[in-house]
């Protein structure tokens, strides 16, 4: 049942989605992209979790609504912070909020939020943590080869 729970929710938000899409309704028009589909698959994973008391999903569920947020805002809203601390905060986000249910991933979820805050609102950063900005846009210029090689390895390590 848990399952079919998931894969309702799921199909319930993508089939809204397209729905509304088809229907044009003036007052959706910014929400038919990619980042809307992050938010829905998101708030079904939250749903579910709260529903099924199963606090595993928490950390999809805010991980991906959070990414689904963030990308919808740097789209729409000029005020939106274009840096890659965000990332590290949205992960953090979701720790502490898998965290708060389960008692797992505080130290984690602190940890990130610090380097985010620290990343995103200092102005004189230390010299050793060029490395950490010269990592990050590499990743964000190499995310999809990064996917690749985790659906890789996760494919070699059920073998």
């Amino acid at each position: 049942m848990k399952n079919n729970g998931l894969v309702a929710y799921l199909l319930i938000g993508i089939g809204v989605f397209f729905l509304l899409r088809e229907l044009r309704l003036p007052i959706f028009t910014d929400f038919y992209s990619w980042p809307t589909l992050l938010i829905l698959v998101g708030v079904a994973f939250l749903i579910h979790a709260f529903s099924t008391k199963d606090f595993k999903n928490v950390f999809p569920g805010i991980l991906l609504l959070g990414l689904g947020i963030h990308f919808h805002a740097l789209s729409h809203y000029g005020f939106w912070i274009d840096h890659w601390g965000m990332y590290t905060m949205i992960v953090a986000i979701a720790f502490l909020a898998r965290a708060v249910k389960t008692r797992q991933g505080f130290i984690p979820g602190i940890i990130l939020l610090v380097i985010s805050i620290f990343a995103i609102f200092a102005d004189n950063q230390p010299g050793w943590f060029s490395w950490i900005n010269q990592f990050m846009s590499w990743v964000e210029r190499f995310w999809p080869a990064i996917l690749i090689g985790l659906g890789v390895y996760l494919l070699l390590k059920r073998k």
